[in-house]
């Protein structure tokens, strides 16, 4: 059984359809980057898995129930939204133990989750004194509070620095190790790429693509990137060769449909001087741009 669901699921805001018969299904232990152009339903998504807005119609289950009806939420599923909600006079610890006290957990789990996300220094600043990042870490320790088999997260990494976006990485890797499921709404697909197991491509409230990162990275062309003094006249060599070219600096040529080899021996055959040469892996933000257009959008 899917631990997430999502079955032909609708929502309209008047005459705005802002998710249209979305359907996937998310298993157990899988990290998945949910990514979607501005707009292009993932939060009202993720806000009707939560129970926090109704469908127009289908539906969003997890381990098989809508989230009203699971019997135990706290363990079961937590959920970072956005980081608000903080009183700004309350200490970061207090703001914890409030929130223990709503779900009905021990005092000892504000510690618990201070520690695993690195905010215990930090427990007796007030939470109206916190960066943005810092706001968003705490979000995601009130998140684990309940030590929930179910991550469902929008936009974590918003505000955090390089060291926290690292830390952020690897993190998350470790909560799937551990055989959660985590389902992260993000717009920073580099970070995706290095984190998650697969990717939700979101478009227009539609499915555009679901696939493990692997798949979804191996249906993008590998480029060529040189350097050359005579990129002029390379480019128009290889363009008369077949390739695909484009110029990307004075210097320096982006080539498609040819491998480093061919590049060099025709650069060598014609005596052209080249400084640098290498093969550049496709990128997901490149990936995505690919399948988004090819659902229609420019």
């Amino acid at each position: 059984m899917a631990v997430i669901e999502v079955c032909q699921l609708t929502k309209q805001f008047g005459r705005v359809t802002a998710v249209d018969e979305l359907s996937f299904e998310i298993g157990s232990g899988v990290l998945t980057g949910f990514l979607g152009p501005n707009g292009a339903g993932k939060t009202t998504t993720l806000r009707m898995l939560l129970g926090l807005v109704r469908p127009t119609s289908g539906q969003a289950t997890i381990l098989g129930r809508r989230y009203a009806e699971l019997g135990d939420r706290r363990h079961t599923v937590g959920a970072l939204l956005e980081a608000s909600g903080f009183h700004p006079g309350r200490t970061v610890r207090d703001h914890l133990r409030v929130r223990c006290a709503a779900l009905g957990l021990p005092r000892s789990r504000a510690d618990a989750v201070l520690e695993v996300t690195g905010m215990s220094t930090l427990a007796s600043r007030r939470a109206g004194n916190l960066s943005l990042g810092e706001r968003q870490r705490l979000g995601l320790a009130g998140a684990l509070l309940g030590d929930p088999e179910v991550l469902i997260l929008d936009e974590p990494g918003n505000g955090l620095d390089p060291a926290g976006v690292l830390w952020l990485r690897g993190f998350l890797r470790q909560l799937a190790a551990e055989g959660r499921t985590v389902l992260v709404s993000s717009h920073m697909l580099a970070e995706v790429a290095r984190t998650a197991d697969e990717v939700i491509i979101v478009d227009g409230g539609r499915l555009i693509s679901h696939a493990p990162v692997s798949q979804l990275l191996a249906g993008a062309q590998e480029v060529v990137v040189v350097r050359t003094p005579h990129a002029a006249e390379l480019r128009e060599a290889l363009e008369a060769s077949g390739a695909s070219v484009q110029l990307i600096a004075a210097d320096r040529l982006e080539i498609g449909g040819s491998t480093i080899e061919q590049v060099a021996t025709l650069a060598a055959a014609r005596s052209l001087p080249v400084f640098e040469i290498s093969r550049q892996a496709s990128s997901l933000e490149e990936a995505f741009l690919r399948v988004t257009s090819a659902a229609g959008r420019p």
